[in-house]
């Protein structure tokens, strides 16, 4: 059985080289005859350095979303993202058949789908249509976050723990595996920050340097300790998570740790089959309940406003038109001339009759939805509810 293709969305602040980093794994996989399928979600960048396959340019214009709607420039992103996403259907659509080629076809399916993603990382990653993209993928494929680190300006302790904080809660939001990309090691090396990630005490020690310089102040919030003691406890509390990260040194300007950057991806997308994809199935689950129960208690409401009322026995007599709640209305009252108006059953979904069989019901509840603007089937499952609430007795 083919392996499906992982999705690779990358995300990092402004300026941390991701789409440099982006061009450069691009590359790598076309030189290892491997070609990505490749989205571009920034609908404010002017030039990408590679060729993507769908580009939220082709269809939504930034500057005009931003002239429309008068909108600065991160709401001119966040606006288009949304606009964006009411496409997520063709995008998906797209996707699993480029995914899954007929058998006839002579394109082999791509093993990574490559996303970029705006540079304001904030209005993708929590964002309503950021969501909607990213669970749509993970719905659909193994699908791994690449957050991109500027190495040169993560140097000392307080930016670095800030990165930390900042992965952490983009991990805990998208609820996604995770590798952390420290890049542009052409200009700085990364071993310092291998070191504080899996070693608590090296980090101390750099911690511990940085206030014997003078680095926070000499006086009021830094130069109290309160830096460096906020610092030492989220480096501590921070250990769990760094557990649960790949982590990998990468240069976008010389390839240098592509290959490995690769090999945490693969190591990810397994991790996501083990653990990641049965947590997204459960929750995926019980909202298709939650949604589920919310239709039958929408629908129940409506019967109700209806006086469509589900618990009502089954054998109280029917009350026809002209004729009181105690009269019995027999098969030979037909004074009013208007038999076939009276008797036909779809006339009248309140009315109760002998042949009150599950079938009558169904076409009941059919026809009293059906009034009301709702487009129901006979074999829809809330109506099966609702019959079997009647039968209950409530």
């Amino acid at each position: 059985m083919a392996t499906s293709p992982v999705a690779v969305v990358c995300v990092g602040m402004a300026g941390s080289g991701k789409t440099t980093f982006m061009q450069r794994i691009n590359n790598h996989l076309h030189v290892n005859k491997t070609k990505p399928y490749v989205l571009n979600l920034d609908p404010a960048v002017v030039n990408v350095p590679f060729q993507a396959n769908i580009d939220i340019r082709d269809s939504i214009n930034y500057k005009e979303v931003m002239k429309q709607y008068n909108l600065g420039p991160n709401g001119g992103i966040l606006t288009s993202l949304n606009l964006f996403a009411t496409k997520i259907d063709q995008i998906m659509s797209l996707l699993e058949k480029r995914a899954n080629p007929p058998p006839e076809s002579t394109v082999a399916p791509p093993k990574h789908f490559l996303v970029d993603t705006p540079g304001q990382i904030e209005v993708f990653v929590w964002s309503a249509s950021g969501s909607i993209l990213l669970e749509s993928l993970a719905s659909s494929f193994p699908t791994v976050i690449a957050y991109i680190i500027d190495t040169p300006r993560t140097s000392s302790t307080s930016t670095f723990m800030s990165n930390m904080l900042y992965a952490c809660s983009i991990l805990y939001k998208t609820k996604l595996p995770m590798i952390l990309v420290f890049n542009k090691t052409d200009v700085q090396d990364a071993d310092f920050a291998k070191e504080w990630m899996t070693d608590y005490e090296k980090f101390q020690e750099a911690l511990t340097e940085e206030q014997n310089k003078g680095v926070f102040g000499g006086e009021g919030f830094g130069g109290s300790g309160y830096m460096g003691s906020l610092l030492n406890s989220m480096s501590l509390m921070l250990e769990e998570f760094y557990s649960h990260l790949s982590m990998v040194a990468v240069s976008s300007m010389t390839g240098e740790g592509v290959d490995d950057f690769f090999t945490a991806v693969e190591e990810k997308r397994q991790e996501f089959e083990k653990d990641y994809k049965p947590e997204l199935d459960k929750r995926r689950r019980e909202r298709e309940q939650e949604s589920a129960s919310q239709k039958a208690n929408d629908l129940t409401r409506i019967m109700k406003d209806m006086n469509v009322d589900p618990s009502r026995s089954t054998k109280q007599a029917p009350r026809t038109r002209g004729a009181p709640m105690d009269e019995s209305s027999g098969d030979d009252d037909d004074d009013d001339g208007d038999d076939e108006d009276t008797n036909d059953p779809d006339n009248y979904p309140d009315a109760e009759r002998e042949d009150d069989d599950e079938q009558s019901l169904r076409r009941r509840y059919r026809n009293a939805l059906r009034e009301q603007g709702l487009q129901v089937e006979d074999d829809d499952p809330t109506i099966a509810q609702m019959i079997a609430q009647t039968k209950r007795g409530g």
